[in-house]
C-alpha cells in the first residue's frame, strides 16, 4: 500500500477530487477517447486550478508514481492515462477569458476546442485549431496543431503567445518569447515533456463565417482527383484549405440513400475569404474537379464546420493511427493511396491528407520544436470501428498502408497522430531539433517525471 501520510497530505492540499478504483465513477473517470485503451490508474486527481496541479506534481515526484497528464483525452495511444499510476486530470479546468481588444484568449488546460470556439465566436474571433471540436486544447497545441486554418494563419503553436506551466520541481512559470524563451520554444511542438500547462494564451483572428464543407466523388476517380487536388492546393490562395480523404459514406442523413456505405473520395473545404469571392472560387473548383456526387459546401459559422464530424466519431470507438509527412505525392504514391484507400476495412476507417503549406511554411524549421516546416502534406491513416473484434483487421490495414507509402514520405510523422511507436519514431518526428529538446528536457525535467508521452528522454 502507498505511503498513507503522504497520500493524506496530498488529499488535504487538493481542492478537486481524488478518484480511486473504489469510487463508483472510477470507470467513467478513467475512460479516454480511444476505446482500444483500457488502462487502470491507481489515482485520478481531478484538478480545478493551478494549485491543485502543483500539489499533484509534487506528490507524483515525491511518491515516485508513474504520472500521465490528461487534457481532452484524445491521444491515440492513450498517453493521457497510465496503468497503476497517477493521472493529473485537467478536465475541470475549463476557464476561458477572451480579450477582444487585444484579440487574445487565455484558455485553461482542460478545455476542448469546442469550448474555445464557443467563447471566441461570440466576438467574431478564432484561433487555429484542428478538425474535431471534442479534441483537447492541450494535446493538439503542444504537438503543433494542424487544422483548417493552417494555410491562412499557421499551426496552432504559431498563434501561441504564452503558457502557464507547473514544472517537475513544483514551481509555476510563464513561458513566452520574453520569459523562459527556451522552454517556450520547446513546448511549441515538443509535447507534454516539460511540465503541465495549466493555461494557454492564444492570438485570435477575425473570422465568423466560412464557406466550407465536404464534396464527395466516386472512388473510381480517386487517382485523378488526388492529383488535381495536390496541384491545386499547393498554389491556391491561402484563404482556401481543403483536405483529401478516402471514406465510406455514413448510412445517415443528410447523405442521400443511394450513396450509403459506398466507398468514395472526398475533399473537405474551408474558405475564409469574402462570401462573394468564395462563391466564385467554388464555381471554378466544381468545373476544375468535376461536379461532385455529393456537395455539402456552403456558407456556415466556423463552429459548425468544426463540429461537422463530432457525431460520427464519439468517444469510445476503437482507433489505430499511422502517420507521415510528405513533401510531394508522386504518381507512384497516388496509385498506392488508391490501392489502400479503396480497401477501407470498416465503415469508419479512413485516410486523410492535410495541407500544411502557406503560412505554416513562413516559420523556419528550427523556429519551433515542430520541425517539418518544409513538408507540404501531413497524412493520417485511421483504422476505426466500434467493435474490438475488428481490431486486428484495422491495425493490419493501417500498418500495410503506411509501410507501402512510407518510402515516399519525408521520413517523420506528426506526433499527435502516431501510436506508441518508440524512441526512433520520436527522434524522426523532431529531426535536428531533437538535440536541443534533450538539452531543455535536462534543464526542466532531468529525472523524466513527465515521460508518459511521446518521450524526449533526458539521456538523448
Amino acid at each position: 500500500m502507498r505511503n498513507q501520510p503522504q497520500l493524506q497530505k496530498f488529499q488535504s492540499l487538493l481542492r478537486g477530487r481524488l478518484i480511486t478504483p473504489a469510487d463508483e465513477d472510477y470507470d467513467k473517470a478513467r475512460a479516454v477517447y480511444n476505446g482500444m485503451i483500457d488502462k487502470k490508474p491507481a489515482l485520478i486527481a481531478q484538478c480545478v486550478d493551478a494549485a491543485d496541479v502543483i500539489a499533484a506534481v509534487n506528490f507524483a515526484r515525491d511518491s515516485g508514481m508513474r504520472t500521465a497528464i490528461r487534457g481532452g483525452g484524445h491521444n491515440g495511444p492513450g498517453l493521457g492515462t497510465v496503468e497503476d499510476g497517477l493521472v493529473i486530470d485537467l478536465r475541470r479546468m475549463k476557464g476561458i477569458q477572451v480579450n477582444p481588444v487585444n484579440r487574445t484568449a487565455h484558455v485553461q488546460g482542460g478545455c476542448t476546442w469546442g469550448d474555445v470556439d464557443h467563447a471566441t465566436h461570440a466576438f467574431g474571433l478564432v484561433t487555429p485549431s484542428g478538425f474535431i471540436s471534442t479534441t483537447g486544447v492541450g494535446g493538439l497545441t503542444l504537438g503543433g496543431g494542424i487544422g483548417y486554418l493552417t494555410r491562412k494563419h499557421g499551426l496552432t503553436i504559431d498563434n501561441l503567445v504564452s503558457v502557464d506551466m507547473v514544472l517537475a520541481d513544483g514551481s509555476f512559470v510563464t513561458a513566452s518569447a520574453v520569459t523562459h524563451p527556451e522552454l517556450f520554444w520547446a513546448v511549441r511542438g515538443g509535447g507534454g515533456n516539460f511540465g503541465v500547462v495549466t493555461s494557454f494564451e492564444f492570438q485570435l483572428h477575425p473570422l465568423s463565417m466560412v464557406y466550407g464543407g465536404p464534396m464527395l466523388w466516386p472512388a473510381e476517380r480517386g487517382a485523378e482527383l488526388l492529383e488535381i487536388w495536390r496541384d491545386y492546393i499547393l498554389s491556391a490562395p491561402e484563404d482556401i484549405n481543403g483536405w483529401f480523404a478516402f471514406l465510406t459514406v455514413p448510412p445517415v442523413a443528410p447523405f442521400p440513400d443511394q450513396f450509403h456505405l459506398k466507398k468514395m473520395c472526398a475533399i473537405v473545404w474551408c474558405d475564409t475569404g469574402r462570401a462573394d469571392e468564395a462563391e466564385k472560387r467554388f464555381a471554378s473548383i466544381r468545373k476544375q474537379f468535376g461536379e461532385p456526387a455529393i456537395d455539402f459546401t456552403g456558407l456556415l459559422p466556423w463552429p459548425a464546420l468544426q463540429t461537422l464530424f463530432d457525431a460520427l466519431l464519439p468517444s469510445g470507438l476503437q482507433w489505430y493511427w499511422k502517420a507521415d509527412f510528405f513533401n510531394d505525392i508522386n504518381r507512384e504514391a497516388v496509385q498506392l493511396h488508391v490501392k489502400h484507400g479503396t480497401r477501407l476495412p470498416t465503415p469508419l476507417s479512413t485516410m486523410h491528407i492535410y495541407p500544411i503549406n502557406g503560412a505554416a511554411h513562413r516559420i523556419d524549421k528550427n523556429g519551433t520544436a515542430f520541425s517539418f516546416r518544409d513538408a507540404n502534406f501531413a497524412q493520417v491513416i485511421a483504422g476505426i470501428d466500434p467493435d474490438p473484434a475488428n481490431n486486428d483487421k484495422i491495425i493490419a490495414w493501417a500498418r500495410e498502408y503506411w509501410q507501402d507509402l512510407h518510402p515516399y514520405s519525408s521520413g517523420g510523422a506528426y506526433i499527435n497522430m502516431i501510436m506508441d511507436e518508440g524512441q526512433d519514431m520520436v527522434k524522426a518526428a523532431y529531426r535536428d531539433n531533437y538535440g536541443r529538446l534533450v538539452t531543455i528536457k535536462n534543464k526542466y525535467d532531468s529525472n523524466n517525471l513527465f515521460r508518459i508521452n511521446q518521450n524526449i528522454s533526458p539521456k538523448g
